[in-house]
């Protein structure tokens, strides 16, 4: 039997792990091996081991001088051209449209908490989503990215109009959909002066609101993530 490669999950700060990306590659067998950037961990050098690379969050810009951001983006285009499937959270989603040929920048206005995204009415959007029209993610940025050459924008919202593209097997988020109740209770604590800085930005939520039936909000997130999460690994190469 041949075993399957794992997956390559790169973390870019200690709280802002897999969290159910996790949980989920475990519930399907699919082993994974964790990247931690911030710990110092050294970058693969190619992507032919990994059956798939996933890219999480972090507070940092794709634009800043950091040495493992280069390395980074040229993961992205070797998996691109290899056609092993990427997948970005946030940062991840930044890091996959600069690496794609698209930019990231500042966003109108900083998005912070539990907010509601819209599917794109065309064909990708619906191999995505199936039936789904929209579902409530988890938000914490203040830049965003174009849609890269070649890529189709699948969801949107009032307050960031690209909040994911598609690209083949390839998915690129502004959005969090990995949320644990953990990791929002730590965010929130972690960025408790982030929130009351910016909190006349009518995208910020205060943390008594972030935090307020917290148990709901992850479960249903949850469900939505199971969805988009099925589809990619679909494209898995085993």
């Amino acid at each position: 039997m041949q075993i399957m490669k794992p997956v390559a999950i790169f973390r870019h700060a200690p709280s802002e792990g897999p969290g159910y990306f996790a949980t989920f590659l475990d519930t399907h067998g699919i082993p994974w091996q964790l990247f931690r950037i911030d710990a110092g961990d050294a970058l693969p050098t190619h992507v032919r081991l990994f059956s798939g690379l996933a890219f999480m969050g972090g507070p940092m810009s794709v634009n800043d001088d950091l040495p493992w951001i280069p390395h980074s983006l040229e993961l992205i285009r070797q998996a691109a051209q290899a056609d092993i499937p990427v997948l970005g959270h946030c940062l991840g989603g930044q890091l996959m449209a600069k690496a794609l040929g698209g930019a990231v920048g500042r966003n109108p206005i900083k998005e912070i908490g539990w907010g509601e995204v819209m599917v794109a009415d065309n064909a990708t959007a619906k191999a995505w989503f199936e039936e789904v029209k929209k579902f409530e993610a988890f938000h914490w940025h203040g830049e965003t990215f174009t849609i890269p050459p070649g890529a189709t924008g699948i969801l949107g919202n009032a307050h960031c109009v690209n909040q994911a593209f598609a690209m083949g097997k390839h998915l690129g988020m502004q959005c969090h959909i990995e949320m644990t109740e953990e990791m929002v209770r730590e965010w929130c604590a972690l960025g408790e002066q982030e929130i009351a800085s910016a909190i006349t930005s009518p995208a910020v939520q205060q943390q008594a609101g972030i935090l307020d039936n917290l148990a709901e909000h992850v479960k249903r997130l949850n469900v939505a993530a199971q969805k988009i999460y099925t589809k990619w690994i679909e494209g898995l190469v085993r």
